[in-house]
């Protein structure tokens, strides 16, 4: 079951035109989109490193970025957002990328590394979280959040166990034993994934969400390619992955039922869906999203993730570097980068924002 990108873009495109929530029009600069035109060059180098679910879309930037700007350099390394994050707070990187934004206790932290301004969380990369799997014989699986939970908690451990079995009708479920694979290192993947299963099925999911793993047993494995390889190579199998991942290494994906009741498939429009009530959440800058992982809305793909970047609003050593890097990535052109990835373009109504708080930068 491979998804076409196109429909993803055009699906997220949908809601270009759909105000979230705290994103309206009202004093936006006439200039937001030609301010985050790629045409500012700094020189100099940036290191960044963070999230391996935006690794995909920071290469390409990167290629283009340099390409553009050749005096410039920027070093972006797919650690995991919990590094990336720590690394961020010790200095030891210029911005960090992130999938979910930051908590409580790393705000100040990271606040302190921005010399009379904040560290700001800037929505750059929108994409779905797929869940992964590999039995033989088994095409559009159907789960719902308290089946999934049960299965990573390791209360399902058998591939035809009742529960699957009555959510996928005459589907021919081996009577295998579930390998669950989860990340090893710290993610932002796994905290969104843990979120939805926390918001969703708390019933069945009692290891609220964190970046670390929390749940016991399982398989552990680093980085979303490691995800997505070892899940490819070993029959019965089931994870969660970025959808860029899951498409590059042909994975089947299962279908997720929404808080409307449906068993939906991962597709452009349905993801976009979801970010129908997403609502922001920061103040001054930062656009720390609030997503609704049980919405009602009909066709809606609940599973979703906003990556991150975690940079200074003002005091940073490379204010300028980071500015005319983040500039492009969030220009139109920076994002319509994404379509040929597996990512998607931000909604225009968020992507200004964004690009207004870059412009602000100092």
């Amino acid at each position: 079951m491979k998804l076409q990108r196109s429909g993803f873009v055009a699906g997220i495109a949908l809601t270009a035109a759909i105000a979230l929530t705290g994103c309206g029009s009202d004093n936006e600069s006439p200039g937001s989109a030609s301010s985050a035109a790629p045409g500012d060059c700094v020189g100099g180098s940036l290191t960044a490193q963070g999230s391996t679910a935006q690794k995909n879309a920071m290469d390409d930037w990167i290629k283009a970025y340099q390409t553009k700007c050749a005096d410039s350099k920027v070093d972006y390394q797919g650690t995991g957002s919990g590094a990336g994050i720590e690394a961020f707070i010790a200095g030891t990187a210029d911005f960090a990328g992130s999938d979910s934004a930051l908590k409580e206790e790393e705000q100040p932290q990271a606040d302190a590394k921005c010399a009379g301004g904040k560290a700001l969380n800037l929505p750059m990369v929108i994409g779905p979280i797929a869940v992964v799997y590999n039995v033989d014989g088994v095409d559009g699986l159907q789960l719902s959040s308290p089946t999934i939970a049960k299965i990573f908690a390791g209360k399902i451990t058998k591939w035809n166990d009742a529960a699957i079995a009555a959510e996928n009708t005459g589907a021919k479920l081996p009577d295998a034993k579930i390998e669950t694979v989860h990340r090893a290192d710290e993610s932002g993947t796994t905290d969104n994934f843990t979120k939805y299963l926390s918001k969703t099925a708390e019933a069945d999911w009692t290891y609220s969400n964190a970046k670390a793993w929390k749940a016991p047993g399982g398989t552990g494995v680093s980085k979303s390619d490691g995800i997505a390889t070892k899940v490819k190579s070993t029959p019965n199998t089931i994870s969660y992955v970025e959808l860029s991942f899951a498409e590059n290494s042909g994975l089947q994906t299962a279908k997720i039922k929404n808080g409307a009741g449906e068993y939906v498939e991962l597709s452009g429009e349905s993801a976009g869906k979801t970010f129908e009530n997403a609502e922001i959440k920061g103040t001054d800058g930062d656009l720390a999203l609030s997503l609704d992982y049980a919405t009602t809305t009909p066709g809606a793909y609940p599973i979703v993730l906003v990556t991150y970047e975690i940079a200074c609003s003002k005091g940073s050593a490379k204010a300028k570097e980071v500015q005319a890097f983040l500039k492009y990535t969030s220009s139109s052109d920076g994002q319509k980068a994404l379509a040929d990835l597996g990512y998607a373009p931000l909604p225009e109504t968020l992507r200004t924002k964004v690009a207004d708080s870059v412009a602000k930068i100092s």
